[in-house]
């Protein structure tokens, strides 16, 4: 086991945080990203000097191949252009060996990264289910912090369980691509029933007309999925980063989104929610940790494994011998 580093400044890194210091942004979610106790120690009073910050919070989701980072950069640019400070947090796949991120997404919108108004923060998933990270709350809550008024999630954008990052934002992105199958039958109806917008990307020149009657698909998928009276309809608008067509269209949709939650409450709703989600989902690591640190239960870990495996115990039968040697 390596020796602890260096004692974590938490009253300098706050500051630096405070100031908008873009280092210091990086040193804190690497900080919120470990394991390591001593870090998630010197996390959480890091956490407690920071004002909470009220940015716009999106989460940008789709599956692989759908040109997410290519338009998060175009969109990207037009923010910044317009005086917005946006802070991109896209969430690679992790490697199965170390864990660290693979893809590497700032590499990926280098026009973006250029701008000292953006900051665009690459964090491996770690095996997250859900596409996002398991510290992704923290480093949204860093961001808003550090003074970014809009910030994005970029999710990894497989499995079913992208309905976590739901829970972390207030607005929800969905591309999608024409002519790439039954759009319809592609998509998981999970999310498209928690979605406050879906794209159509890439839909230009010989993409156009699929692209067009994808809108009529979804659009009316989306109407059966999200009846008249429930608060919001999600709209769906055509795309092309490349062409620079529909941008604006999206993020007027998220502006109107903010103000709708403004004046209904829904955005005040939403934050308590993810307070709670956030409370809940600590509570729920740390019994898991506790758990499987527990001595008596340790002692037991490997047996009960096994017996489940081979078939001479049930997993429920385990699961409360297990549990009544960490309850006592």
């Amino acid at each position: 086991m390596s020796a602890p580093g260096p004692a974590v400044d938490v009253e300098a890194l706050a500051a630096g945080v405070q100031a908008g210091e873009r280092g210091a942004l990086g040193r804190a979610i690497t900080l919120v990203e470990s394991r390591r106790q001593d870090h998630r120690l010197a996390a959480e009073a890091l956490l407690e000097r920071l004002a909470p910050g009220d940015a716009v919070r999106i989460a940008v989701t789709g599956v692989p191949g759908a040109g997410k980072s290519t338009l998060i950069e175009a969109l990207g640019c037009r923010l910044v252009d317009a005086g917005h400070r946006l802070a991109v947090l896209a969430i690679d796949p992790s490697s199965s060996r170390s864990r660290g991120s693979i893809l590497g997404d700032k590499t990926l919108m280098e026009t973006l990264a250029r701008s000292e108004r953006a900051f665009i923060r690459p964090s491996p998933s770690g095996g997250t289910a859900g596409g996002v990270a398991s510290s992704t709350r923290e480093a949204i809550r860093l961001c808003e912090a550090a003074g970014y008024d809009v910030v994005m999630v970029e999710t990894v954008g497989v499995g079913q369980s992208e309905i976590l990052v739901a829970g972390m934002v207030d607005f929800v992105l969905l591309l999608v691509l024409a002519g790439a199958g039954d759009e319809l039958q592609g998509i998981k109806r999970g999310i498209l029933e928690l979605v406050h917008l879906v794209a159509i990307h890439k839909a230009d020149g010989e993409n156009l007309p699929a692209a067009e009657r994808a809108r009529t698909q979804l659009s009316g998928a989306l109407r059966y999925m999200h009846p008249a009276g429930e608060g919001w309809q999600p709209p769906v608008v055509l795309a092309s980063a490349r062409a620079g067509t529909g941008l604006d269209a999206i993020w007027q949709v998220v502006e109107q989104h903010q103000r709708q939650g403004e004046r209904d409450g829904s955005l005040a709703r939403t934050r308590q929610r993810q307070r709670i989600d956030w409370l809940w989902s600590l509570v729920d690591d740390g019994l898991r940790r506790a758990f499987s640190s527990h001595q008596a239960v340790a002692a037991e870990l490997a047996a009960a494994e096994e017996a489940v495996c081979s078939g001479h115990a049930t997993p429920a039968a385990v699961a409360r011998r297990l549990l009544a040697c960490f309850l006592g």
